[in-house]
């Protein structure tokens, strides 16, 4: 008699956490909610993120500030490259879920998860040379050495696109800790799935714990508390419409914080060339002034 081997088994369905901290909790409030794909069939239940879930990312954030902002650029440069190289491991599993999300082909949701990991590793190539574009020594009236540098603003809140679940969502995160800040992202409403996965790559990667953090939700829900906590520095709103955007620039002017808001065609056209802007737009000069001093009685200096 033949030995048979019954194929028969169930799925293991995949759970999706959120990504605070370098770990992976449920939401706070035990929500969750269903994510479907562009024809309304059901993917995966997503955790509802919750005010305390906002709150305790930031904390992650700012803990994780000192050790992220105090490393060379250089190191920051090889955290990110590592990421793409893990993202690179794990492209069939991004492509189907940005086909999924977006209602792609394969071939297309390739292309766009392809698109992606370029340009992590584009930005990633930034991190030792943004100093230099954007800060350098100053002509001066007077025997002083004034030089400027570039630092980080600190913890950003950063709305992911809606529409753009991966490629989009690559694009803001990247150049912000590519400049030495720390994120919390809310990742987009109807497709959250692809940030999630990526909260995994991240957790499997060099980038220290808090660095990255990951909500999904309600955009609105989240980003409200967000925008007016007083520990956050920054603020993206790429994923919010119009009107949210402005109750959410509002919020945000109580403790001055940095405001991003990107014109439509930076919301859209994620394929082209992101240029400098989103990687100036979280950082800060620091301008230092120096005597030159006095070499003898001849009265040069140096």
């Amino acid at each position: 008699m033949k030995n048979t081997v019954d194929v028969t088994r169930l799925s293991v369905f995949k759970t999706y956490k959120l990504y605070v901290g370098g770990k992976f909790p449920r939401s706070e409030s035990g929500r969750v909610y269903e994510v479907t794909d562009s024809k309304g069939n059901w993917l995966a239940n997503a955790p509802l993120s919750s005010r305390k879930d906002a709150r305790d990312a930031v904390v992650a954030a700012r803990k994780a500030f000192g050790g992220w902002s105090g490393a060379t650029a250089y190191n920051r440069g090889q955290v990110l490259y590592r990421v793409a190289e893990m993202l690179e491991g794990r492209r069939d599993q991004f492509v189907r879920e940005v086909a999924d999300a977006e209602g792609l082909s394969k071939a297309k949701a390739a292309v766009a998860v392809d698109a992606a990991i370029d340009r992590w590793v584009w930005y990633a190539g930034w991190t030792d040379k943004i100093g230099q574009v954007v800060g350098g020594a100053n002509p001066v009236a007077g025997p002083f050495f004034n030089l400027s540098t570039p630092e980080p603003t600190g913890v950003v809140t950063v709305l992911a696109p809606q529409e753009s679940s991966f490629l989009g969502l690559v694009s803001v995160i990247a150049p912000v800790i590519a400049t030495g800040n720390t994120v919390v992202v809310v990742a987009s409403e109807k497709s959250p799935l692809p940030a999630l996965s990526l909260g995994e790559v991240l957790a499997t990667s060099d980038l220290p714990g808090g660095v990255v953090n990951v909500l999904s939700g309600r955009t609105a829900e989240i980003a409200a508390p967000l925008a007016a906590h007083q520990d956050v520095n920054g603020i993206d709103l790429t994923g919010a419409d119009e009107a949210l955007a402005k109750e959410l620039e509002i919020a945000a002017a109580d403790n001055l914080k940095r405001v991003l808001r990107a014109e439509h065609a930076e919301r859209t056209a994620w394929s082209a060339d992101p240029g400098t802007r989103r990687l100036t737009a979280f950082l800060e000069t620091k301008t230092v002034w120096h005597p030159t001093g006095s070499l003898g009685a001849s009265g040069s200096a140096y």
